[in-house]
């Protein structure tokens, strides 16, 4: 996920997708420790989407 892509979310958008992150973040980590994660790159990409999301969504609302 670009940060381009993010900052033109609004911030309902942005919860939404904070959301799903966590959920699929739960999943990779549960994957992990069961030793059927497939795709273990996908856990530093999640976290750092997270970051990108956070950052951006406390941006706009310190702005409002």
């Amino acid at each position: 996920m670009k940060i381009e892509d993010v900052r033109g979310l609004t911030p309902d958008q942005l919860t939404e997708q904070l959301v799903t992150l966590k959920k699929e973040q739960f999943n990779l980590r549960f994957q992990k420790a069961t030793g059927q994660i497939e795709k273990t790159h996908r856990v530093g990409e999640v976290r750092k989407d997270i970051a990108r999301l956070k950052t951006v969504l406390r941006a706009k609302q310190a702005k409002a």
